[in-house]
């Protein structure tokens, strides 16, 4: 529930359209619901302008889905996100929500109920190779699923400068940027230096032995000599996509 659910229900209240009841029962399970394994933050919303997400890994599907039908007892307009789900949990959630749908390649799992667009401008997701694009695309998905107008452009890793620098119009524009590279991660350095935005940086897991699982490029990264240069943990492509929604909410 969100600060307009809470405004349309009282107006609701008020004009008579919904009894003094039957608004309570909205409001019954706030601010927090507890089901025992976990607690629904219904006030999620509220305070941070999206609604809680379900973090699918290490969840069975019977408790992603019980946690789901929390998520919807209240008659409310917010989007729903679950992050680092599978085939397996989609099919539970699906037969329940038959307008959910499944973004094979980041993993995330979708619910929408609302298409507001609360972003001030352009989210550009820059992918430094191929073998990134599962988290830039849990970036894009995240963002894209709060509210905001979404650009990707993928492969464009240093190894071929000219690549990126076609996209130079783009990068000026975008009022957020979000750059996913692994290897040696210097791609938001040569970004950053291109552009007043703020570029949050996201490490990712790829590359050879001496990557060792992304930490060359995490440090990399938070050594960055562009000072607009900010960092997410390895492969956290929805702390990137939420970040960057809320710099772009402001």
């Amino acid at each position: 529930m969100d600060k307009q659910d809470i405004l349309e229900l009282l107006e609701a209240v008020r004009s008579g359209r919904a009894s003094v009841t039957q608004g309570v029962e909205r409001l019954r399970h706030l601010p927090y619901e507890d089901l025992g394994f976990a607690k629904i933050d219904h006030h999620r919303g509220l305070r941070q302008g999206f609604a809680e997400v379900i973090y699918g890994k290490g969840k069975t599907p019977a408790q992603v889905v019980a946690i789901l039908r929390g998520m919807l007892r209240p008659r409310t307009t917010n989007n729903i996100l679950i992050t680092r789900a599978d085939a397996k949990l989609f099919r539970a959630v699906r037969r329940i929500r038959r307008d959910a749908k499944f973004h094979a390649l980041s993993g995330a799992i979708t619910i929408r109920r609302n298409r507001k667009v609360g972003g001030q401008g352009a989210i550009l997701i820059l992918a430094a190779g191929t073998s990134d694009i599962p988290v830039a695309e849990e970036a894009a998905v995240t963002a894209e699923i709060m509210g905001n107008r979404v650009e990707s452009v993928y492969d464009v890793g240093v190894a071929g400068l000219h690549r990126l620098l076609r996209h130079r119009e783009q990068i000026a524009a975008a009022r957020v940027i979000i750059c996913v590279a692994g290897m040696e991660g210097a791609l938001p350095s040569v970004v950053a230096g291109l552009t007043a935005a703020p570029v949050i940086a996201v490490p990712t897991s790829v590359g050879y032995g001496a990557s060792f699982g992304g930490v060359t490029a995490l440090l990399a990264m938070l050594n960055s000599c562009a000072s607009n240069v900010c960092v997410v943990n390895i492969d956290n492509g929805f702390g990137a996509g939420y970040a960057a929604s809320a710099m772009n909410r402001r």
